[in-house]
């Protein structure tokens, strides 16, 4: 069995798959207010390409790949490359992340094609808010596609929730109960300084501290997975646990075993670095693909420089999370 280490002898075995870097919705805080400009088709990576990188991948140790956008399920024949990925000899989970608008349509043929699980992003519970923070996206159509999901067996969910000051804080109760009588997991994620947005999200940082001061029943669980960036915790009785994902004040970096694929072909060591490292160029290279993944890997930096006041430039949308 072949591993993938860095230099800090991390295991790199978990790979995330921007397919798009175009969406249905605006989350404020992942798109810049005025705007974005989206890369041509002749940019983005195509399913033979990322099919190509990712079997590279799995042969050097990769054990679980996550698609990603943008939105993944707005790019054209997505079904189709998840059938080609779930086929692929040695990888053990694929999954992804969405914001669920189109999930009713896709969950019964994403499963069918291999899927494992979804991860949902969902910013709050009330319509009013929720509208509001996606520039007009349907909250109805994302509960439609959670039922959907449970439906045909994409589980456990988990509910990704940015925690925003003065947003969703009062929130924080309503999505815990959801895990009372589900088999769902609740997160909540410390809102990141990103890209154009930096200055928004730092006046609107909240600790994931207040989850806790909120919700004192909530007892500490074993993590099954050391190097998931969420601690857990659960209600006893409740079905579901709540994770805290917290990248500013409680940095998870010593067990990263992540890297980011971009729907360029960039490949991004860590989530808040600019630097990017060109794969796409050798795709039809199997062999040279191979060789320079395991040199640019030594590459990966030992922790992110968020406390040194240090951001990328990149938004959220075009990084894939």
């Amino acid at each position: 069995m072949k591993i993938l280490k860095d230099q800090f002898n991390r295991r790199i075995d978990y790979l995330r798959i921007s397919v798009t870097d175009r969406c249905n919705s605006r989350c404020q805080y992942c798109m810049p207010p005025s705007g974005v400009t989206f890369k041509p088709h002749s940019e983005i990576l195509s399913f033979e390409e990322i099919y190509r990188i990712a079997k590279v991948f799995v042969d050097l140790g990769v054990k679980k790949i996550r698609l990603t956008g943008g939105e993944p399920l707005i790019r054209k024949d997505i079904i189709a490359l998840v059938s080609q990925l779930s086929k692929i000899e040695g990888l053990e989970e694929l999954t992804m992340t969405t914001n669920g608008l189109l999930l009713k349509k896709y969950a019964k043929d994403l499963k069918a094609a291999g899927l494992t699980r979804v991860n949902i992003s969902i910013d709050s519970l009330d319509y009013e808010k929720y509208d509001l923070m996606t520039l007009g996206s349907s909250l109805s159509a994302v509960f439609e596609g959670i039922e959907a999901a449970k439906a045909v067996d994409l589980l456990p969910i988990k509910l990704n929730v940015v925690l925003i000051k003065g947003f969703n804080d009062k929130e924080i109760e309503d999505f815990v109960e959801l895990t009372k009588n589900e088999r769902i997991d609740v997160r909540f994620i410390e809102l990141m300084t990103l890209g154009h947005n930096k200055d928004w999200a730092k006046k609107r940082f909240i600790s994931n501290d207040k989850v806790l001061e909120k919700l004192p029943g909530l007892v500490a669980v074993e993590k099954k997975d050391q190097s998931s960036p969420a601690d857990y915790y659960q209600i006893e009785g409740y079905k579901g646990r709540v994770g805290l994902i917290n990248p500013i004040t409680c940095r998870f970096c010593s067990d990263c075993n992540r890297v980011r694929l971009t729907s360029t072909g960039q490949l991004k060591l860590c989530l808040h670095s600019d630097e990017e490292y060109n794969l796409r160029e050798y795709t039809h290279h199997e062999e040279k693909l191979k060789n320079y993944i395991i040199k640019i890997i030594q590459e990966k930096p030992k922790a992110h420089k968020l406390a040194e006041n240090i951001y990328t430039k990149s938004d959220m949308h075009s990084i894939g999370g």
